[in-house]
């Protein structure tokens, strides 16, 4: 089998989605785990990562997305276990996991460092589970330049084995390997591929943002399949926002306090692909009915509408289980751009 440790130094590289690329490209039986689960859902008092149960349910696993993870907080990790308890969390996690599995992915959060202070940091996993990393690089030519130096410079393996760095997210894949690459061999990384930036990759689904904002649907369930390009966010009067320009974009969502029924109208006549009802406030019934007719979901959040705002605007583009178009386009692009026979070549 086949055991690696996927990271990155900065957050939304895009980790999960090489994996998927990785997985679905090999046509190998997976087995992974997200030890220090970051992107949690709480869904029926079950607590798990997105990204374990996005794994979860597109190859089928039989393990529950609960298991794939040994904690969510820094504070609770501290308290219950010490450096050698979470390593034999770890070594239970490989064997019900990894067992009869092809492959096996453990991935880390947000970047290289995080969950050190816990045992679960990148190279410690690597070094518990006998696994490769894989560091996965994304951003503008130059923070990658810098990223993969840094790297190579003052990251300190030890026996730690890395084999080799995916590029990612590259807007202009031809400069790039003229002026950037050939520094960064130098350092004596592998590069395992260069995927250039993929314009229907940042956009996600309605359906993906109710479940990253945690709220409930009220209307329009079965149009969560709808692409968002488009956030507005409706503090200001209707006049003011029929004003704008994006209020009138395709494929927009509006974020309003529940009892701005004006602002719902608004958004609704406008064809807005959802609304995110904010404050934990319900519009009187005839608009509820009104969303129900046009099948538009209507998200209800506790959260005020500045947090939601601050929330999405930090969320990493990811597919949900039935966004086949882009499952099938993470698959190409890690096919076309990543070498995977030096990936899986001992």
């Amino acid at each position: 089998m086949d055991k690696f440790v996927v990271t990155s130094l900065r957050q939304g590289a895009g980790k999960t989605s090489v994996i998927i690329g990785i997985t679905k490209a090999l046509n190998r039986k997976i087995g992974y785990i997200k030890p220090l689960g970051e992107r949690f859902l709480y869904r029926k008092k079950r607590l798990w990562d997105y990204d374990a149960a996005l794994i979860t349910n597109i190859f089928g696993l039989q393990e529950n997305p609960e298991d794939m993870s040994i904690g969510f907080h820094h504070s609770k990790l501290l308290y219950m276990l010490n450096e050698e308890t979470t390593r034999e969390k770890l070594c239970e996690l490989l064997i019900s996991v990894g067992d009869g599995k092809e492959i096996f992915f453990a991935e880390c959060g947000k970047d290289i460092t995080y969950g050190v202070s816990v045992h679960l940091d990148a190279l410690s996993l690597a070094r518990e589970l006998k696994a490769q990393l894989i560091v996965v690089a994304s951003g503008d030519d130059d923070t990658i330049l810098d990223d993969v130096i840094f790297l190579n410079k003052y990251i300190k393996m030890g026996d730690v084995h890395c084999k080799g760095i995916i590029i990612n997210k590259v807007a202009n894949v031809a400069d790039f390997c003229d002026t950037r690459l050939p520094k960064i061999k130098q350092q004596g990384i592998e590069v395992l591929g260069v995927i250039p930036y993929y314009n229907e990759l940042p956009y996600f689904s309605v359906s993906y943002l109710a479940d990253r904002i945690f709220a409930k649907i009220i209307t329009g369930e079965e149009n969560l399949n709808q692409i968002v390009k488009n956030i507005f966010i409706g503090s200001m009067s209707v006049g003011a926002a029929l004003k704008n320009p994006l209020f009138q974009e395709e494929n927009k969502v509006v974020i309003t306090s529940g009892d701005r029924s004006d602002m719902i109208v608004a958004a609704l006549e406008t064809n807005a692909v959802a609304v995110i009802l904010t404050n934990n406030i319900l519009p009187p019934p005839d608009l509820i009915s009104k969303a129900a007719k046009m099948k538009t979901p209507l998200l209800l959040v506790s959260a005020d509408t500045c947090e939601i705002a601050k929330q999405i605007e930090g969320m990493e583009s990811l597919p949900t289980k039935d966004d086949l178009g882009k499952i099938a386009l993470i698959e190409q692009m890690v096919r076309t751009h990543v070498n995977l026979q030096a990936l899986i070549r001992s």
